[in-house]
């Protein structure tokens, strides 16, 4: 598969680049996909939730009302969870919601994704660039010229420039990373997948299978 290149004025440069069919041209495994999306946002989870089990409230432990004849459930101390303010039955405790995933899955995870992004006509490809000053104003005119601006793209660096970095930091709709950091889940997170050149040499060499 190829792609024409374009420079950050959004015009096409008459050079095309190769997409790497065994990343790209692949039958995807949304399977795979689902797997390692599922890790990713597992491993976003905190985990520091807990609620105060009946041991751990600061109440008085004398039984309030006799075992039998009252009509009602054996609740014991005031810190029964069948009354107001008592203890919370099974809740949540400290946990790590991590999980192992293979290798090899997590690389057919992204080929997937990626061939996905390419089937749908979600990528492209521009010309390497940086910015000589931190300047918003210069990267929403280039989102413009590349007609992104009002779209969820991910912009792919071989190395994310700081002061690109800096103009890009406070728009909603851009999100950088470095080629060698992507995943399934920021790919699937992006409308359009912009790429520069150097990146797409990133990608095709590291993600092979």
């Amino acid at each position: 598969m190829e792609l024409s290149v374009y420079n950050i004025k959004g015009e096409d440069t008459g050079r095309k680049v190769s997409l790497d069919d065994a990343i790209f041209a692949i039958e995807p495994n949304d399977h795979a996909i689902y797997l390692d999306v599922k890790q990713y946002l597992a491993n976003q989870r905190q985990g520091t939730h807990k609620s105060k089990e009946r041991s751990e409230l600061s109440g008085s432990t004398r039984k309030l009302i006799r075992q039998k004849g009252g009509g009602g459930a054996r609740r014991g101390d005031i810190n029964s969870p069948v009354l107001v303010g008592g203890a919370r039955v099974f809740g949540p405790r400290p946990r790590n919601y991590s999980f192992k995933l293979n290798k090899k899955l997590k690389s057919l995870a992204r080929r997937s994704a990626l061939a996905h992004k390419a089937k749908d006509g979600g990528i492209m490809v521009i010309e390497n660039f940086s910015f000589e000053a931190p300047k918003t104003k210069d990267f929403l005119s280039m989102s413009s010229a590349l007609q992104v601006a009002d779209k969820k793209a991910l912009f792919v660096f071989s190395d994310v420039n700081k002061n690109v970095a800096l103009s890009a930091r406070n728009l909603q709709n851009a999100k950088l990373i470095n080629a060698s950091q992507l995943h399934t889940y920021a790919v699937l997170d992006c409308k359009k997948l912009v790429v520069t050149e150097d990146a797409l040499a990133v990608i095709n060499e590291q993600f092979k299978a």
